[in-house]
């Protein structure tokens, strides 16, 4: 009678193939993990372009006699006039100047290698609306141009 003691369990090529699986499924999980990590931070980044072109043409909306002097150029620098920022007042182009100062500040903060730009257009006839074209525009993460947001409007 010849009586072979059968072994239970697993064996090494087993235990490693379930190893290697085991590992591709927590690389996939990681490179899951750093793709959502780099959409939530350009999601933020989009989300501050937004909030900034609105709070510009709120701004403009608000200092509507001085429409013209809120075209800016990318490379354009502006110096802030100190009586618009305390109670002494200014005049109405002065607060244009000293708006477009605060807001390429608050790009040049929140955005990287961010940038603002204005385009005016003024009406053609009377009675028409002056259009306006807010532009940021940023750095990303892979990508080689620069990302831009616009936003139109006409008062």
């Amino acid at each position: 009678m010849n009586t072979h003691a059968r072994h239970q369990g697993f064996t090494m090529v087993e235990v490693l193939v379930a190893l290697v699986v085991l590992a591709i499924g927590l690389l996939g999980i990681a490179a899951l993990y750093l793709n959502s990590l780099q959409a939530g931070r350009t999601a933020i980044y989009r989300t501050e372009a937004v909030a900034l072109a609105a709070d510009l043409a709120d701004r403009v909306r608000m200092n509507r006699s001085a429409q013209n002097a809120y075209a800016a150029a990318f490379t354009d620098t502006e110096v802030p006039v100190p009586a618009c920022e305390t109670t002494g007042g200014c005049t109405d182009v002065e607060l244009a100047t000293t708006d477009l100062f605060s807001w390429k500040k608050a790009i040049t903060e929140r955005l990287p290698e961010g940038e603002g730009q204005v385009l005016v257009t003024p009406p053609v006839a009377a009675g028409e609306p002056t259009s306006y074209v807010v532009t940021v525009r940023w750095s990303e993460v892979g990508e080689v141009a620069k990302v831009t947001y616009q936003l139109g409007f006409q008062t």
